[in-house]
């Protein structure tokens, strides 16, 4: 008979949340510093008000009818969970992310922080800025580094085609300007 050796309790097999926790460590973020500037903005707005404002609230639904079968002190529980997820989001971006800027020595080329205008297939103009995957809101035109429209424009110069792969198919874009 074949014997199976008994593996030591550290080479236990991985878990879902072990292959995130892996690649969340190795995957760098990067920021702009008016990104950076913005989420540390946010973060003190949370720790110096909505924090302390949570922990009033709680106290007074405490006050006002104890923590059981109290909507406005479940209510107020939940806020501050969120805020304090937030909080930790918010220290855990800042402390593990690179600020990058344009180089000097890629003048012309679409990079990290960029502006750029570009021309669709159908003529119209759309405005993009490069900016981290924890900066990005592309209701503002602001996308991440990471997404394909900006893997797509990054390091390419005015007058260049890209294409880039969507969910809605293959889009050509036509880069007009760089700043």
């Amino acid at each position: 008979g074949t014997k199976l050796r008994s593996r030591p309790c550290d080479s236990r097999p991985l878990s879902l949340f072990d292959f995130l926790e892996i690649a969340m460590v190795q995957r760098q973020r990067y920021l702009t510093p008016a990104g950076r500037d913005e989420l540390q903005a946010e973060l003190d707005h949370l720790k110096a008000v909505r924090r302390p404002d949570a922990s009033a609230r709680i106290h007074e639904a405490t006050e006002a009818g104890g923590t059981g079968d109290n909507a406005a002190w479940e209510e107020v529980k939940n806020e501050q969970a969120f805020i304090e997820g937030r909080i930790q989001d918010l220290e855990d971006i800042l402390a593990n992310s690179k600020i990058a800027e344009k180089t000097k020595e890629a003048k012309g080329t679409v990079q990290f922080g960029s502006s750029v205008t570009v021309v669709t297939e159908k003529g119209k103009r759309q405005k993009y800025m490069l900016v981290g995957s924890a900066e990005a809101k592309p209701l503002e035109g602001k996308i991440s580094n990471e997404s394909p429209v900006g893997q797509a424009l990054l390091e390419h110069k005015v007058g260049d085609v890209v294409e880039v792969t969507t969910p809605a198919g293959v889009t050509k874009l036509k880069i007009s300007r760089i700043s």
